[in-house]
């Protein structure tokens, strides 16, 4: 499967980008390279390797829960743009 300049064109529009000529002929070639890349490990005989999440087995990699004391309410309420209710409030961004 091969990346072309229209693929390039229409991304770039969904994306709201503007592109120059100069960087859509280089994305086509640096997208193209990755899929011939992953092409060419797609070759590789993988039967024999068993699935991991990670390379090194890893184990309880979580910090331990410490109990902090928080800010006061108090202290939020001089901070905040707005404050109602007991919750700091925002304009509505969606509808």
């Amino acid at each position: 499967m091969a990346i072309d300049r229209k693929t390039i064109e229409r991304t770039a529009e969904l994306a709201n980008l503007h592109l120059t000529e100069n960087e859509k002929i280089e994305y086509e070639k640096q997208l193209n390279d990755i899929l011939n890349y992953v092409e060419k490990i797609r070759e590789v005989d993988t039967s024999a390797v068993k699935a991991t999440d990670y390379i090194e087995e890893i184990k309880n990699v979580f910090r331990e829960d410490v109990i902090l004391e928080s800010i006061n309410r108090d202290e939020i309420e001089k901070i905040a743009p707005e404050f109602r209710n007991g919750h700091i409030t925002v304009p509505k961004i969606i509808e």
